[in-house]
């Protein structure tokens, strides 16, 4: 017998909540400023690498974990989200959260605004505090599969591991619903079928490589191409709308 459960497959920063949680915490810097020499290795390669050294810096300024943690809580959820996520968990379904983000900050986050329970497993950068109180980093993992991810999350790899997991421990999913914002969130968009759900957030970059696929295709080129269903939101609410209308 084929269960009814949906996998809800949702980013964090700019789909849960409404900003980037690791650029947030620059403002615990002395004069809300990082020193240039630290802003010049950011790049989308070495992304933990440079939040390593803003964490870095910022225990040497004597940031402490409870400084991050009022931080993270003033940071609001994105519009509606916590309407989507509630219903979604109080109809049995199954929600999971993949980001790059990392442990220390989702964990803050989901507990303070009580949406933890309603999460199975959260893949992220994990981060702990050493023994002197600095916030370190790593890796999730170090993946060299996938040209469309970062070297440390192959969000794709992740989600069709997740699934085929679960689905050996005897969970049938309807479909996957992906919900997310940005560019490491294509690789998995790429990877859903004909029956699963992308839902990208307007004006946000994984929208904005939706848009160009739809208009290359209509155009004749032949590329990559997404087959899931897509659904555009800006509020959360709109993805539950969307949902009621699944059978």
């Amino acid at each position: 017998m084929t269960s009814e459960k949906i996998l809800f497959v949702f980013d964090f920063d700019h789909t849960v909540i409404d900003d980037n949680s690791d650029l947030y915490c620059k403002r615990l810097a002395p004069g809300g400023k990082i020193p240039q020499e630290i802003e010049e290795t950011y790049s989308d390669l070495g992304w933990t690498h440079y939040m390593g050294l803003i964490f870095d810096y910022l225990h040497k300024h004597g940031v402490t974990a409870k400084q991050y943690r009022e931080c993270m809580n003033e940071i609001p959820l994105t519009d509606g989200m916590r309407g989507l996520i509630e219903h979604v968990a109080e109809k049995g379904h199954e929600c999971i959260i993949v980001s790059d983000a990392n442990s220390e900050f989702i964990g803050y986050i989901l507990t303070e605004t009580g949406l933890k329970n309603a999460f199975s497993r959260v893949y992220t950068n994990p981060a702990k505090y050493d023994a002197e109180g600095r916030l370190t980093i790593e890796y999730y993992h170090t993946q060299d599969w996938c040209d469309l991810s970062t070297v440390n999350l192959c969000k794709g790899q992740i989600v069709v591991d997740h699934k085929e997991t679960r689905e050996r421990e005897g969970t049938q999913y309807k479909c996957v619903v992906l919900v997310g914002d940005g560019n490491n969130d294509f690789c998995p968009a790429l990877r859903l079928s004909e029956k699963d759900v992308v839902c990208p957030r307007i004006n946000y970059r994984l929208w904005k490589k939706i848009q160009k696929l739809k208009s290359e295709s209509e155009e004749g080129k032949d590329g990559l191409k997404i087959q899931a269903q897509v659904v555009n939101w800006t509020s959360g609410l709109e993805i539950l709308e969307f949902l009621k209308t699944l059978n």
